[in-house]
C-alpha cells in the first residue's frame, strides 16, 4: 500500500527536492523525472523509479495505478502526496500528476556495441539542456544506437534535460567519455567520424556516409576544437542561404541525422 506524505517538513521531501541540484544528484546517483507520459515510457523500457510521488486526485488514473503497482512489485516506494508538494519537487507551479526518482544509468564506451546501429550521435561540450534533450529525441526518432557525450557536457539527468527529452532519455543509451578515451575506442573498430563544421566547403548532401556513422556536434557557441576536427574522417557543412551563419546545434544535428539515415536506408 502506498504511504502518504503531506508535510513540507518531511525529510524525504527535502532530500528529493535537493535532487534538482547537480551536486546532490552526483552524491546520491539519483535524478528526477516528471509526467505520466515520461514515466510510463520509462516503465515500458523496463526502468522504474525507486520512489514514485503522485497526487491523490490522479490515483485512480489507470496509468498511475499501473505505475504504483509496478514500483511496489519491484520493491520501490509509492508515495501519495499533495499537488503543492509535487510542485515543490518539480519546481513548477502546475506540476505533473507524478514525479519519479530514478537511479542514474549512463554507460561506458566498453558497454556498447557499435554494430547494433548504423548511426550514433556524439556531442562535445553541449551547454544547453534543451539542446541535449532535443538531440536525445532526435536519436530516438532516427533509431540511433545511442548518444555519446564528450568532455564536460550539460548533465543529461538534470530536470531540464529530462523534461526536454520527452522520455527519450529512457529509450536512447547515454555514454559519457573524455575525448582521449573516445578516439582510441572509435579507431579500434569500424566507424566513420563525421563532424559538423563551418570551416569546410563540403556540402552535407554531397558525401557518402558509411555505417556505423558517428555524427559529431560541437559546443553551441564555439563549435568543434581544431584538434577534434582534424580527427574527423569527414567535415561537412549545412548550406546557409540567408543571413544567419549557422543553425542551432540541436536543429543541425537533426538535419544531419536524417540525411545519414536516408543514405543508409537508400
Amino acid at each position: 500500500m502506498p504511504r502518504e506524505i503531506t508535510a513540507y517538513s518531511n525529510p524525504l521531501i527535502k532530500r528529493v527536492r535537493n535532487l534538482r541540484d547537480k551536486r546532490h544528484r552526483r552524491e546520491e546517483g539519483l535524478f528526477l523525472a516528471e509526467g505520466l507520459r515520461i514515466l510510463t515510457e520509462a516503465r515500458e523500457t523496463g526502468r522504474l523509479p525507486e520512489m514514485l510521488f503522485f497526487a491523490r486526485q490522479s490515483a485512480r488514473h489507470p496509468l498511475v495505478q499501473a505505475l504504483v503497482e509496478a514500483v511496489e512489485a519491484a520493491g520501490g516506494d509509492a508515495i501519495e502526496t499533495t499537488p503543492d508538494i509535487l510542485a515543490k519537487l518539480s519546481g513548477k507551479d502546475n506540476p505533473q500528476a507524478v514525479v519519479g526518482v530514478f537511479a542514474e544509468f549512463a554507460r561506458t564506451l566498453d558497454a556498447i556495441d557499435r554494430r547494433c546501429a548504423p548511426l550514433w550521435l556524439v556531442a562535445e561540450k553541449l551547454r544547453d539542456p534543451g539542446n541535449l534533450g532535443t538531440i536525445l529525441r532526435t536519436g530516438d526518432a532516427v533509431g540511433a544506437g545511442g548518444l555519446i557525450l564528450i568532455d564536460d557536457c550539460v548533465d543529461p539527468f538534470s530536470v531540464e534535460t529530462v523534461r526536454a527529452s520527452m522520455g527519450a532519455l529512457f529509450t536512447i543509451p547515454i555514454v559519457r567519455a573524455r575525448w582521449e578515451e573516445f578516439v582510441p575506442w572509435l579507431r579500434a573498430g569500424p566507424g566513420q567520424l563525421v563532424g559538423l563544421s563551418l570551416d569546410t566547403d563540403r556540402d552535407y548532401r554531397g558525401v557518402r556516409y558509411i555505417a556505423p556513422t558517428f555524427l559529431l556536434t560541437g559546443n553551441e557557441a564555439q563549435g568543434l576544437p581544431d584538434a577534434y576536427e582534424a580527427e574527423c574522417d569527414l567535415l561537412v557543412k549545412l548550406p546557409m542561404l540567408g543571413k544567419a551563419d549557422s543553425l542551432n546545434a540541436a536543429v543541425a544535428t537533426a538535419v544531419m541525422a536524417y540525411e545519414v539515415l536516408a543514405q543508409h536506408r537508400g
